[in-house]
């Protein structure tokens, strides 16, 4: 990336500022996920963000789970984040930590601050705490709990500890002003009574923190210089730099920066309704490859360099837009372009017979992998027979005048092969075309009777190809921007399986996780389920965008 590029990026400048006013005399990010839930598209644009601003400015990066809701929380979620952070390729080395790992001294912390008159122990119910917090527009109005001396509101806070009352009984606020124009300083809530284990800690603690008050500390403790969050935590800002400085943390305390963050059509990144498409089984889990978590992304055949790509592409920016899915699918063609085979595959085979072909003969016609450099990868041999398979979609009873494949008495020219010319269309009993007779010519050049040339078309041989379920996936939502109502914005054609697609006999030896662009078709990967006795393989994305067209006509 040049220099010039670097400085587009926000978050760049307030970094190369603080050291040269030497504020810090190192980088230190973190990556922080709560574990209630998988990893998504949108995650990987801030751990590479994290990572890869610490690795270029020579520091670290730390891997934090902020575990302070233990209702939601599960090791399932802890375990497939690391996972996934790893499979981007990003190493924390010695640096796991836990929010939990923190929660004596945050504990210590909230006694500090009861002790200087800056919290105190509120009764409200919550209903009535949002009625006096007030609006936009409407000052709040101050608890009635709120002048408890620092002794009384210690007592209880530590009866709050000790079990004594139930949830939503009691909480802990800071003590600020609920006339501020911004709502998240409306005296906010530090720590609640949950009485429920915690995967860590088990039963040891009966109040928990809460996320505003626990991400400044967990950063001061850690020596965090530069805390980079989504743009909805700009508003939070305000609170965060409250609690270290009324606790009069050393500095240099953490800088907080906010940046947008992704939201890409065709997807939702709300973990709440991922886990609703999981559990209402609208998915198979959450690693179905029409999913936008990095499992899903994964199983579905995306390679990590593909992801960061496509994270280096859309930027950092400072207000919230909506990328197009096409930025990723782009990004993984690129990626894989230079690095797979290149075979062929029929997805919805129709039967031709190449009635001026011997029976049993067979040819071996020499294709290589990678047609603009044939030396690169080599040559396999695809083996020409008097049966062949070509795509449904490649064959029309009645063609128009921008259809140039194959129709009655019409050529089209066989990839690696001859010209082959249907003169007649076999039908069965309900009226669908069942199989093509054909004739076929190995001269070079033609037309077809419009002036056109010939098309080239994908095939194989009936009798040497190999069986095979070949399972597409698309685009979860048929709106751009899905709102969540998810009956009536689900694509129902968001998987389609083809169980009678017939594919290349060079990749009968293709092992689970190996590429390959199907020509004409997408790029696709083999994956270790299989069909009875026959491979599958997920289409991982096709050569072009046909949803951008699609959009444009609704």
């Amino acid at each position: 990336m040049s220099n010039d590029e670097k400085l587009k990026n926000f978050i760049r400048n307030f970094i190369d500022i603080d050291l040269e006013q030497k504020r810090y005399g190192f980088v230190m990010t973190r990556f922080p996920p709560e574990p209630n839930g998988y990893l998504h598209i949108g995650h990987a644009k801030s751990v590479c963000l994290n990572f890869g601003l610490a690795a270029e400015y020579g520091g670290r990066c730390n891997m934090r789970f902020d575990d302070t809701n233990p209702v939601k929380e599960d090791l399932e979620y802890v375990e497939s984040i690391l996972n996934d952070v790893k499979w981007l390729g990003f190493d924390w080395q010695d640096r796991l930590y836990y929010a939990s790992d923190y929660f004596d001294q945050l504990y210590e912390c909230a006694e500090k601050l009861i002790l200087s008159g800056q919290a105190y122990v509120c009764d409200l119910p919550p209903d009535k705490v949002r009625e006096y917090r007030g609006t936009l527009t409407k000052k709040g109005i101050d608890s009635p709990y709120r002048e408890r001396s620092p002794q009384e509101s210690l007592d209880l806070f530590r009866r709050m500890r000790a079990g004594e009352f139930e949830e939503g009984e009691k909480f802990l606020r800071a003590k600020i002003d609920m006339a501020s124009p911004n709502l998240n300083m409306r005296d906010p809530a530090l720590y609640r009574i949950k009485k429920a284990a915690h995967h860590r800690t088990g039963d040891k603690w009966l109040i928990y923190p809460m996320y505003d008050y626990t991400h400044c500390l967990s950063d001061a403790i850690e020596g965090v210089s530069h805390s980079i969050c989504t743009l909805e935590f700009e508003d939070h800002r305000p609170l965060y730099d409250w609690v270290l400085e009324k606790l009069d943390w050393p500095e240099p305390r953490p800088r907080q920066i906010e940046f947008a963050r992704l939201n890409l059509e065709y997807t939702l990144m709300s973990k709440r309704k991922l886990l609703e498409l999981v559990k209402e089984n609208h998915v198979r889990g959450w690693d179905d490859p029409r999913l936008p978590t990095l499992a899903a992304l994964r199983s579905r055949g995306l390679t990590p360099s593909s992801i960061r790509l496509f994270c280096e592409r859309i930027g950092v920016a400072k207000k919230d837009s909506w990328i197009e899915m096409d930025w990723l699918d782009k990004a993984v063609r690129d990626d894989l372009n230079s690095q797979v085979k290149r075979v062929m595959a029929v997805l919805d085979p129709l039967k031709v017979v190449i009635e001026n072909w011997p029976e049993g003969q067979e040819k071996a016609l020499p294709a290589p992998f990678f047609p603009d450099e044939p030396e690169k990868m080599g040559y396999r041999e695809v083996s020409l027979t008097r049966e062949i398979f070509i795509e449904r979609d490649d064959f029309r009873l009645e063609p128009d005048q921008d259809f140039f494949r194959l129709a009655p008495g019409r050529e089209a020219r066989l990839r690696w092969g001859g010209f082959i010319h249907c003169h007649e269309v076999v039908t069965d009993e309900s009226g669908q075309i069942c199989e093509l007779r054909a004739t076929l010519s190995e001269r070079s050049r033609g037309l077809n009777p419009n002036g056109k040339r010939p098309a080239i078309i994908h095939w194989l041989s009936a009798k040497n190809s190999l069986p095979a379920t070949v399972r597409l996936y698309d685009r979860l939502f048929l709106k751009p921007k899905p709102t969540g109502h998810l009956e009536e914005e689900l694509n129902p054609d968001s998987l389609i399986e083809r169980r009678q697609a017939r594919l290349e006999l060079s990749l009968a030896e293709a092992q689970p996780g190996q590429r390959f662009q199907f020509e004409r078709l997408g790029y696709f990967m083999k994956i270790s389920e299989k069909d009875g006795q026959k491979p599958i393989f997920n289409r991982i994305v096709s050569l072009k965008d046909g949803w951008a067209k699609m959009a444009k006509n609704r």
